[in-house]
């Protein structure tokens, strides 16, 4: 049974998930009826920071135009965009594995932005059931799951989960923290 986080709750994968190797993190959302005029497109990007809670490179940065992480074992590899989020279940995902990811980067930072948003009139106030969830590779057991419970009628670029080294161990941070300003707020953050 997958735990159910709370935003800001931070949790050891060691010992919800001892030995896990690889994860597939899965995030998803539904658009709810509006009339912008305009499907919606979120977007799904990952962000590989050093200890200095910087990108390590500006190929550390994990989204539809740089599908996979430049480590020679590609241990971070997002699964493509999808351009409706139509359908029940994860919109967008990303698999990492836990024993390849270089020693430089420190931190995953998830993110799910909206598509121009503010051309579109579009933000998070008009996206329900926004979730991200962790599954186990190997036994494709769900082990964590965040749902998001607040809402965001301004902001249109949200932090969903952080994936963390502590010591020698990976750890996970429900976020949940929303930005106005789109993607362009969350790159002046972290670059």
């Amino acid at each position: 049974m997958a735990i159910s986080l709370k935003k800001g709750e931070r949790v050891s994968l060691d010992k919800v998930a001892p030995g896990i190797k690889a994860a597939f993190i899965g995030l998803g959302w539904d658009a709810n009826p509006t009339n912008t005029g305009q499907d919606f497109d979120l977007d799904c990007s990952v962000f590989l920071l050093g200890a200095n809670e910087k990108l390590v490179s500006d190929q550390h940065f994990i989204f539809y135009n740089n599908l996979t992480s430049p480590d020679p074992d590609q241990s971070v590899k997002h699964m493509g965009d999808n351009l409706t989020g139509a359908g029940e279940g994860d919109d967008e995902a990303v698999i990492i594995d836990l024993r390849k990811i270089p020693p430089e980067v420190q931190k995953l930072v998830f993110v799910i932005t909206i598509h121009e948003a503010e051309k579109r009139g579009q933000n998070f106030g008009q996206v329900s059931n926004a979730f991200v969830r962790l599954v186990n590779v190997e036994s494709k057991e769900e082990v964590l799951r965040y749902d998001l419970a607040e809402d965001y009628s301004i902001e249109t670029a949200l932090i969903m989960a952080e994936v963390y080294r502590k010591d020698s161990d990976w750890r996970v941070n429900a976020v949940g923290s929303g930005y106005q300003g789109g993607l362009a707020a969350i790159l002046d953050r972290y670059q």
